[in-house]
């Protein structure tokens, strides 16, 4: 099976070797992502607007492999301060309440004191169309 590798354009990517993502068959594995707006490679003060710019890089990479938030059949979440994981509820509902992927939650220390989230999912191309058992 070929790999295909996703690019955001982050300089980190090419700095610490890595890609945004991985394509391989119909699985996309999107690396650890914070709320860096890389056009302007500026990050916000506020957790929630970190969080959804994460969604938003998320989201382009997903686009490029050809799948969508939809698709997205787990997350991880990486906060350093507990007290910051609540303000994201909204934010990850909008962004995931749909898809309703398996998840977890991790308390660690980030790159940098600005980085308040971390989000890193996995995707199956077409998971999306499959809603069998859901409950809302």
């Amino acid at each position: 099976m070929q790999k295909r590798l996703i690019s955001s354009g982050s300089r980190f990517e090419a700095e610490i070797g890595y890609s945004r993502a991985v394509l391989v068959g119909d699985t996309v594995y999107v690396a650890g992502t914070t709320g860096y707006d890389y056009a302007t490679m500026a990050i916000a003060d506020d957790v929630a607007a970190q969080c959804d710019q994460a969604f938003r890089n998320i989201q382009a990479a997903l686009a490029q492999a050809g799948a969508s938030m939809d698709d997205v059949v787990r997350v991880t979440y990486i906060v350093p301060r507990r007290e910051d994981w609540e303000p994201c509820w909204p934010v990850t509902r909008r962004w995931l309440g749909h898809a309703r992927p398996a998840s977890t939650l991790m308390h660690a220390g980030l790159q940098t004191d600005a980085m308040r989230i971390e989000i890193e999912v996995t995707a199956r191309i077409g998971a999306g169309a499959e809603t069998s058992g859901r409950q809302d």
